[in-house]
């Protein structure tokens, strides 16, 4: 498992290209208690992601041949700055389902991109394809120890500003980023992963007991959209026995909503799920109980001021 020290030296690797990301604490969106946010969708491209990419391009060597990754969009946007950034060519594949924002993200960085017919897993297997066929660096989403170490440095920031929640709420994809969290904090805090009950890659292992392959669809599929849960995710989940809950897309898009009209934050669909969790019931504060958001990515498609 990644443990606390390459969190700690992945935040020092990757400290002078990412950005410090804001902390908030709120009253609103119809309930009773204040919530604590993280809000990384101001993070360089919009979401985490680029917190993995960068650690993991400054941890090896990258081959003339240059990178590929495969992403719903996200992460291929902060694999291509990354890549932008540090001299190194990229190749992106990406589903069709990506949404415009996403993919303009991406070509805007200058990155080689290609858009697969299908979903993830497609993308992803044309990506295996290319760095057979080139001998490109593959810089995997999110089952891949640097790519979690450089997420996991996340909390660890959050933690620093002063986070004071019993609880932690996470959006769940693949797992990348909710596996750093769970790597970080190791049961220091209770973690509750939030998934779209049209994706719900890591709540199906945990009830099958091992990563089985699960249908994807739904508002938030361009972001949450994993075929199968990540094996770092899924045994670090069982280990420190993360709690799990679903959430329907009508809830999602009430948070999404809410996010920008309470507080002017535009966030896309995946952005918006952990708070969706609190806003429908899908998971309840015990009496007391301090809880905290991290709000993921901000991406929204159409994007409005494009």
């Amino acid at each position: 498992m990644v443990n606390r020290s390459e969190i700690d030296a992945a935040a020092a690797r990757i400290a002078e290209h990412i950005q410090r990301t804001p902390v908030m604490q709120v009253r609103g969106f119809g309930l009773p208690y204040s919530v604590e946010m993280k809000l990384e969708q101001t993070q360089h491209t919009g979401s985490f992601k680029v917190r993995g990419a960068f650690n993991t391009l400054l941890s090896q060597p990258v081959p003339a041949a240059g990178l590929v990754a495969a992403s719903g969009g996200n992460h291929g946007a902060a694999v291509a700055y990354a890549a932008q950034t540090l001299g190194h060519r990229a190749a992106i594949f990406v589903p069709e389902m990506a949404g415009p924002a996403k993919l303009a993200l991406i070509e805007r960085a200058g990155a080689d991109l290609h858009v697969v017919q299908g979903e993830y897993a497609n993308a992803f297997q044309a990506a295996l394809e290319y760095e057979a066929e080139t001998g490109a660096a593959q810089i995997h989403a999110y089952d891949a120890p640097a790519t979690v170490a450089g997420q996991g440095t996340c909390m660890r920031e959050w933690e620093e500003q002063g986070l004071q929640a019993d609880t932690v709420l996470i959006a769940v994809g693949g797992g990348g980023l909710i596996a750093g969290a769970l790597a970080w904090l190791r049961g220091a805090r209770k973690v509750v992963a939030v998934e779209p009950e049209t994706s719900s890659a890591l709540h199906s292992a945990l009830v099958a007991g091992a990563p089985v392959d699960v249908e994807v669809s739904g508002i938030a599929a361009n972001a949450l959209g994993a075929r199968r849960i990540g094996t770092i995710c899924f045994d670090l989940a069982r280990a420190f026995e993360a709690q799990s809950v679903l959430v329907c897309d009508a809830a999602i898009a009430d948070a999404q909503r809410a996010l920008w009209q309470e507080r002017r934050q535009l966030v896309e669909p995946a952005g918006a799920t952990a708070l969706a969790a609190l806003m429908s019931g899908a998971y309840r504060p015990a009496p007391g109980e301090k809880v905290a958001v991290l709000v993921c990515g901000g991406n929204i498609a159409p994007d409005p001021l494009a």
